[in-house]
């Protein structure tokens, strides 16, 4: 926040650090992993054309390639789905294991 405030929790602000901070943690250990990287996918599309699009068309001009890239990313990880050492393929019995 500008100034160096922080944000009430039920304002956009807010609301997108709330979901980064939970959405990063549970990507990070790979529970609920096409949901969440779905719901953070539009999160980022959502960020882009509140904070970005209005500045200019370009994204390179409105300074909106992060947001791009992000959403893309976790739009590709709900698509592919958790990897083998995920929590999610533990929970289904899908486990790595190495061949011998």
């Amino acid at each position: 926040m500008p100034g160096g405030g922080t944000a009430p929790l039920t304002s956009l602000p807010g609301i997108a650090g709330s979901l980064e901070l939970v959405g990063g943690a549970l990507l990070l250990l790979g529970l609920f992993t096409r949901p969440v990287a779905f719901l953070l996918s539009g999160e980022m599309a959502f960020a882009y054309f509140i904070g970005h699009a209005p500045q200019g068309f370009w994204p390179v001009l409105n300074q909106g390639p992060p947001a791009i890239l992000f959403c893309f990313i976790w739009l590709y990880i709900s698509s592919a789905g958790p990897g083998p050492w995920s929590i999610d393929a533990l929970r289904r019995g899908k486990m790595y294991e190495p061949s011998t």
